[in-house]
């Protein structure tokens, strides 16, 4: 039983295109409005985020009327006919042309041999924008075809050249061709289909053949999407077509075991993710004990709860590299201090840290429960800060304050930016350098000298992972991050590069961890953390497979690297005795 995700679910290359497009626009130009020519995706979530990032769709061509020359006009990856783009270039708009490169392929071959004196038979829906566009670079030399009974009423073309929709059905088109051949054996035939709706057609039949139901997410005036269900349902499986994860509300999962899950070439994977969590979850409740203790592990992600006891356990692993006795008191602060900043900062910032996210319904009906919860874990913390001595309470009170101030909007006009969290990267810092005060720094303020080198290789260690974990995080995240306007690292510098630091990062935590533990600047536990940068490396590999799985499970998958380092640290630990003993 379970539910299986479809690699290619997600953004399709002209969209992601399109789109970064319009946002790298919408950073570079502040507060200047930029327009769509029609939505640029067919996703009512997307253009609702886009529009209150100022990019707003003109439905209308009335619309034109009140749009000022000289104003920023997109064209989407759909495309649009020459005549409708000299009519926009003659109103005097600045044109930026978004259309998919697969797209204008195909727009070149229409014009090419429209002048050649071809006819154009394009294979599509009519009341599509992408044949709409497609059929203008025709001329009068176009004609649309919809199915493949359609071929028998044309009438004789000396010279015919087929085309078809770039995300046309394959079967439908590969019927299509068979009998243009036979009654246009001299057509010029191009092969014009995406390959990326090619491989989402393909899995759907194959995931539909594994499957007791299929759902697709994407917009219901998506042609791609409709396209998927529909052939999920030439398969003989249930089928929905659904928008958002609360339409999964009103449907009956109790006869299916194996749920497939793909999306059109316009749904976000932070949509997709949800839909998948609340199939998860919703089917988790008839089955046995692995998935019960998966559901149990998922909770506690979206609660948080894992990242407190990862904090709890990258403390245990700096007190036994630096040498200390282990204080349960200060694995408990580090734990309930990482808690309740990660709770606070989520509802300071709602909108780029749980709404939009598999956080996001929890957080709206429990909103009460967590800001208890995140007020006694402060509180907790902090006490046993100052039970711990004077000094670790007044850094433990400074970091948390800072904490709650990197969201809040409190810096002068005209600094540049309205709050920490402005500061463009900043955020995967400063959550490692609390998380290595909290973990490391903390228990040795009033227990020694601070300039012994374990102190600090045990810093680095905490804090360079959860640098690592923050920063692979908002890889995985970018998609939405950038559509929300958060310039988190890998927006800043791209996901290439933020790739690169990360990988730097660890190679100097595996060689700190080896060569401080063989010269004794560390216990030897350092040893027993390499397995920890090894699993990093794994988690490298999830950027590529980061589709493959929903948004909670690549979450937690990330945060159990804390949980490996406490496991090392625990085996150092009983071995140690052991041997003592």
């Amino acid at each position: 039983m379970g539910v299986k995700l479809a690699k290619t679910a997600g953004f399709c290359m002209g969209v992601k295109r399109a789109v970064d497009i319009v946002l790298d626009m919408a950073s570079k130009k502040g507060h200047q409005t930029i327009y769509t020519y029609g939505p640029l995706i067919h996703n009512p979530q997307t253009i609702e985020l886009l529009r209150e990032r100022g990019i707003v769709p003109i439905t209308d061509p009335g619309e034109l009327e009140n749009i000022p020359a000289g104003a920023l006009m997109v064209i989407r990856a759909h495309g649009i006919p020459p005549l409708e783009k000299k009519k926009l270039e003659d109103r005097g708009f600045t044109i930026i042309d978004a259309t998919c490169p697969k797209v204008t392929r195909v727009q070149k071959i229409i014009e090419k041999h429209a002048a050649d004196g071809f006819t154009i038979l394009i294979v599509g829906d009519r009341e599509h924008p992408e044949v709409n566009g497609l059929s203008g670079f025709a001329g009068e030399a176009g004609v649309i075809l919809g199915s493949p009974k359609e071929i028998d009423r044309l009438p004789h073309f000396a010279r015919v050249c087929l085309v078809a929709q770039t995300t046309q059905s394959m079967d439908v088109y590969d019927r299509i061709v068979e009998k243009v051949k036979k009654r246009f054996p001299d057509a010029v035939i191009f092969d014009t289909i995406c390959d990326s709706t090619e491989k989402r057609q393909a899995e759907i039949e194959t995931l539909a053949g594994e499957s007791d139901a299929i759902f697709v997410v994407g917009g219901k005036n998506s042609a791609n999407t409709r396209r998927l269900a529909e052939l999920a349902t030439l398969r003989d499986k249930p089928t929905f077509h659904i928008e958002t994860a609360n339409e999964i509300e009103k449907i009956n999962l109790n006869n299916y075991r194996h749920i497939g899950v793909s999306a059109g070439a316009s749904t976000p994977n932070w949509i997709i993710d949800r839909v998948v969590d609340s199939l998860n979850s919703r089917m988790g409740v008839r089955e046995e004990m692995l998935h019960r203790l998966l559901k149990i592990w998922t909770f506690a992600v979206i609660t948080d709860i894992y990242s407190a006891i990862g904090a709890g356990f990258l403390a245990l692993a700096a007190m036994l590299l630096q040498g200390m006795a282990v204080s349960p008191l200060h694995v408990f602060a580090a734990s309930f201090y990482v808690y309740a900043m990660h709770v606070f900062n989520r509802f300071i910032n709602r909108k780029t840290s749980s709404i939009s996210s598999f956080r996001e319904e929890s957080y709206l009906i429990h909103e009460k429960a967590y800001l208890t919860t995140a007020v006694i874990s402060i509180c907790a913390s902090l006490a046993i800060a100052f039970r711990a001595g004077t000094e670790s309470f007044l850094v433990l009170a400074a970091i948390s304050l800072l904490g709650v101030l990197y969201n809040t909007t409190f810096l002068p006009v005209g600094f540049g930016f309205k709050s920490l969290r402005d500061i463009p990267g900043s955020k995967n810092v400063s959550t490692a350098f609390a998380w290595a005060i909290a973990a490391a720094l903390l228990p040795r303020l009033d227990n020694g000298s601070l300039l012994v080198p374990s102190l600090w290789i045990s810093f680095l260690f905490t804090a360079g992972i959860v640098f690592v974990r923050s920063a692979m995080s908002d890889i995985l995240d970018i998609q939405r991050d950038r559509l929300i306007g958060k310039e988190t690292l890998p927006v800043l510098i791209g996901e290439g590069k933020t790739l690169i630091i990360l990988k730097f990062v660890s190679i100097f935590l595996f060689a700190m961890l080896l060569f401080s533990s063989l010269v004794g600047a560390s216990t030897s536990l350092g040893f027993l953390q390499l397995p920890t940068i090894f699993y990093m490396w794994i988690c490298f590999k999830l950027y590529d497979k980061r589709l493959a799985f929903s948004g909670v499970v690549l979450e937690g998958i990330l945060e159990s690297g804390y949980i490996i380092a406490g496991l090392g640290s625990l085996g150092w630990l009983a071995a140690t005795a052991f041997l003592a003993w």
